[in-house]
């Protein structure tokens, strides 16, 4: 038993420790059941989910980096219902293991979010909240992202806090991250994360073409980290509501870094591929990184860096 408390309170989701794992490196969680109990981690996200199925990009959707990856995969998934009719019953078990289950919702228009977002809250009684991924498309408007502004992420989360009581956490693009976190957070946000992967290119010098389908694609991981912690306190300063970190988090100093730049919980994202026990490795390591700075909460460390 560890002598520091864990428990978070991310946006009114009672975690029992911060550690999450981030949407779209983690499956729906069953997966990794195999390597560990999923249930000591204090919450997972779900994969991106649509209210109806998205197909997604062509293959080749993966590119290795010297720090990192690089992926397209396009948010692929089979939608709300199928989505809840196959992983519905492992997800409710999750929770009452004490696992927080946060769902994330995608959508091209703010009427696909708020489709989705009330399919779920008809079938979903496991989601202990929402996570809103703004960095989808709009494809009404030409391809930016939908939360490319602080106007239009605003417009988002309007939307969707109409929509639901429960806990509503908006996923950031990494940019302009203090303007559009004042206006999520004046929309009703309850919490966000950030940050979302970060464009990048790849190139076959054999071939001149990409290593992916498409010119450009998210790049996540270590090459990510210290660029997510610096958007992570400046979101921090900029809003009361609390942060979920999210950028390559492999082990518990970095996990910590998040901490101390002002996030409550962090997401471990693609340390999960390179090492299906990363999670419950980098709970261990924080826990025994809180208990070496002499706090009796690890709440007394969120935003305890000094400039």
């Amino acid at each position: 038993m560890a002598s520091v408390s864990m428990a978070v309170n991310l946006g009114g989701i009672q975690m029992k420790n911060p550690v999450c794992t981030a949407s779209g490196t983690f499956g729906n969680g069953w997966q990794f059941e195999g390597f560990y109990d999923v249930g000591q981690l204090g919450a997972i996200t779900c994969k991106g989910v649509s209210a109806v199925p998205w197909d997604g990009n062509p293959a080749p959707r993966l590119a290795k980096l010297p720090s990192g990856i690089m992926n397209s995969v396009g948010l692929q998934n089979p939608g709300v219902r199928e989505f809840v009719s196959e992983y519905g019953d492992y997800l409710a078990g999750l929770d009452a293991r004490g696992c927080k289950v946060i769902c994330q919702v995608a959508g091209h228009s703010v009427q696909e979010y708020v489709d989705a977002l009330d399919l779920y809250e008809e079938l979903a009684p496991f989601a202990a909240g929402f996570e809103i991924n703004i960095s989808c498309p709009n494809i009404a408007k030409g391809g930016a992202a939908m939360g490319a502004t602080p106007e239009a992420a605003a417009e988002v989360t309007r939307a969707c806090r109409a929509r639901t009581k429960r806990p509503l956490l908006i996923k950031l693009a990494p940019h302009d991250v203090a303007d559009i976190a004042r206006a999520c957070e004046a929309e009703g946000a309850d919490a966000l994360t950030l940050i979302n992967t970060i464009p990048g290119m790849a190139i076959d010098v054999r071939t001149g073409r990409s290593k992916l389908s498409r010119p450009t694609a998210g790049v996540s991981g270590p090459a990510i980290h210290a660029i997510a912690v610096r958007m992570v306190w400046e979101a921090a300063r900029a809003v009361k509501i609390p942060i979920n970190g999210v950028g390559g988090v492999m082990c518990g100093e970095d996990a910590a870094e998040f901490i101390l730049a002002g996030a409550t919980a962090v997401s471990v994202g693609t340390a999960n591929l390179v090492d299906p026990t990363a999670a419950p490795r980098i709970l261990r390591e924080l826990t025994e990184w809180a208990e070496s700075r002499g706090v009796s909460d690890i709440n007394e460390l969120i935003g305890a860096v000094q400039c």
